[in-house]
């Protein structure tokens, strides 16, 4: 979502650095811009003026000018600046007597629903006994919606009113109550915020249930009338943060950086993905580091420890100190690795990758091909690939719905990637230089 923003802020910032000295010139230049840049990104025009103005007035500071780092201390201004406009702090769900209600609003088509599966999800991986209410009583269908991703992820779900959304929240209540669950989701129709009547509806399931939390659900691709949402919905039932969906997609970014600072409300959590799984906490110092290219290394480390099989990370590390590295440990570690999402979006958390690696199209179905390849390997060709000679090759092939030319690209750079982990397991390289990974040459990370 950020990307362009990205894009621009980065060849901004890395001019000031450039010139060594910086003066008032060549900060207020910059400062032009980062706010075109954020203009440009949807941003609310009082939140980029002002976003410049502080990073301008800090930047001209002494310590600033005279810092033989000028460009460094002003991107690190600006990394400060961008998490306090995105909410300083980790915001989080309140949780009192159980059952805690948490009440779902937005706007039509903002992904309320898959919302809600996903929060019941990621609540019940933090050892909650969470529920789902349907009380979206007006988009046909959406009651089996919620049902069917409810038995998806193995959570009840509670629909016991199809005429009366008021009455579907109490009922649906009750039966968590009596059931000793803890939480509550309800997930609420989808309204105009200048629907006096619908909004008037939502204040009765508001006033019924007493939520704790009252949370905002926004498509990224609001733009900045997100900022009008998050007021008229404010107005009617008291938020207490915002989801903000969708982010995997090309949306400006807007709505991320302005409804905070204008509407005062922080975002609790984001939708990266289409999977029920792909759902965050937001941390907004994460996001502005992600923004200016630093990577997101907390982010990356904990999305590895949910994903990686403790067993199998450690097998890996043993047959790595003794410089061993079958293809069965490759298509191990590689099937781990997809776990994580996208290898595009994990390329992205990484500090330090290059501008052209981190923008670079990557062909995720190329990793389906790798893994149709050795799978059609026995087993002991897995462990010792030199067994592979041409009808080998020919029978792989035709296993994998590959070509032999395909099989011998695998095998040629696995050799590589093996050659590598032998002198990793061994210490240090040829001449005693670390061994550098060919990235390039793996398939799925080539582009090709």
């Amino acid at each position: 979502m950020f990307d362009t923003l990205s894009d621009k802020l980065q060849a901004t910032l890395g001019g000031l650095g450039r010139g060594g000295r910086l003066d008032e010139e060549a900060i207020s230049k910059a400062m032009r811009e980062i706010r075109l840049a954020l203009l440009e990104a949807d941003v609310n025009l009082e939140v980029a003026r002002d976003f410049t103005n502080a990073v301008k007035e800090r930047s001209l500071g002494q310590d600033v000018l005279k810092s033989l780092t000028p460009g460094q201390q002003v991107v690190k201004i600006v990394h400060e600046e961008l998490t306090a406009l995105m909410g300083t702090g980790d915001s989080r769900l309140a949780f009192g007597r159980p059952p805690t209600v948490i009440l779902l609003a937005g706007l039509q088509g903002s992904g309320k629903t898959t919302a809600a599966a996903k929060l019941g999800l990621m609540l019940r991986r933090d050892g909650k006994r969470p529920a789902l209410v349907a009380c979206d009583l007006q988009r046909p269908a959406a009651v089996d919606q919620l049902e069917q991703l409810g038995k998806q992820i193995q959570l009840p779900v509670f629909a016991l009113d199809r005429s009366d959304p008021v009455a579907a929240a109490r009922l649906g209540l009750d039966v968590a109550r009596k059931d000793g669950l803890d939480v509550v989701v309800l997930d609420t129709a989808g309204r105009l915020h200048v629907d006096e009547d619908l909004m008037a509806e939502l204040e009765r399931v508001a006033a019924e249930t007493k939520p704790t939390n009252v949370l905002l659900v926004l498509d990224a691709m609001t733009g900045q009338e997100a900022v009008n949402v998050a007021t008229a919905f404010d107005e009617a039932v008291s938020l207490d943060g915002v989801v903000l969906t969708k982010i995997d997609g090309d949306a400006r970014g807007g709505a991320a950086l302005s409804v905070k600072e204008v509407v005062g409300k922080p975002i609790l959590f984001v939708g990266t993905g289409e999977k029920l799984e792909d759902f965050e906490p937001f941390h907004p110092d994460r996001m502005a580091s992600r923004i200016l290219g630093m990577g997101d290394v907390l982010t990356l480390i904990e999305k590895a420890e949910e994903s990686f099989d403790a067993d199998v990370a450690q097998r890996a590390q043993e047959q790595l100190a003794k410089g061993q590295f079958t293809l069965e440990d490759f298509l191990e570690q590689m099937r781990q690795v997809r776990k994580m999402g996208p290898i595009g979006n994990i390329m992205k958390m990484l500090p330090g990758m290059p501008k052209e690696l981190r923008n670079q199209e990557l062909d995720e179905g190329e990793l389906g091909r790798v893994e149709a390849i050795i799978c059609s390997m026995t087993p002991a060709e897995r462990r010792d690939p030199s067994l592979i000679n041409g009808s080998r090759r020919l029978r792989i092939a035709h296993g994998s719905g590959t070509t032999t030319t395909q099989v011998n690209a695998l095998l040629k750079q696995f050799k590589q990637v093996q050659s590598m982990m032998r002198q990793m397991g061994g210490g240090k390289g040829k001449k005693g230089k670390r061994p550098k990974l060919p990235i390039g040459d793996i398939p799925g990370l080539s582009g090709r």
